[in-house]
C-alpha cells in the first residue's frame, strides 16, 4: 500500500513543495514545530532509513542539507534541527526544524497550525532562499 508520502510524489495528495530533484522532494509538515518545519523524503518508497542503499542515503542527507541552508536563510533560526524518528509514516522522512532552542524539537510539544496563505508564504521563502543559494554556488 502506499505511503501518504507516495501519494504526494505522485501527486494524488497536495504539498508545499520548496525543493525537488529526480530522486528527492522537500515539503513542508502540516503540522509543524516551528515555522519552516520541512520533511525531507526519498521519491523511492522505503519504510526505514537504514534499509535505503548506500547511494540513495548520501543522496537523501546531501538534499536534506541543501534543503537546511534555504531554511536557514528563510527563517531566522539559530540552526537545522534534524531528526529521523520514522513511527509515523512508513516511508523513510528527514526532519528539518528550525531551532532556537534544545526544547523546539521536542515533538511532544503541541503543533502549531498556520493558515493555507501562510503555509504559501513560507514556502515561497525557502524556495527564493533555494534558488538565490544555486545563483551563489
Amino acid at each position: 500500500m502506499s505511503s501518504i508520502f507516495s501519494k504526494i510524489v505522485a501527486g494524488e495528495i497536495p504539498a508545499h513543495v520548496v525543493a525537488e530533484s529526480n530522486d528527492f522532494l522537500a515539503f513542508l509538515d502540516i503540522s509543524p514545530l516551528a515555522e519552516g518545519h520541512v520533511l525531507v523524503i526519498p521519491k523511492k518508497e522505503v519504510d526505514y532509513i537504514f534499509d535505503l542503499d548506500d547511494e540513495t542515503y548520501t543522496g537523501l542527507h546531501i538534499f536534506a542539507k541543501i534543503v537546511a541552508k534555504g531554511i536557514e536563510k528563510a527563517v531566522p533560526c539559530q540552526r537545522i534541527g534534524v531528526a529521523v524518528i520514522g513511527l509515523e509514516v512508513p516511508h523513510v522522512h528527514i526532519h528539518l526544524i528550525p531551532v532556537n532552542h534544545v526544547d523546539d524539537i521536542n515533538f511532544s510539544r503541541p503543533k502549531l497550525s498556520f493558515t493555507p496563505e501562510q503555509f504559501e508564504a513560507t514556502k515561497d521563502q525557502i524556495k527564493e532562499a533555494l534558488r538565490q543559494n544555486s545563483e551563489d554556488i
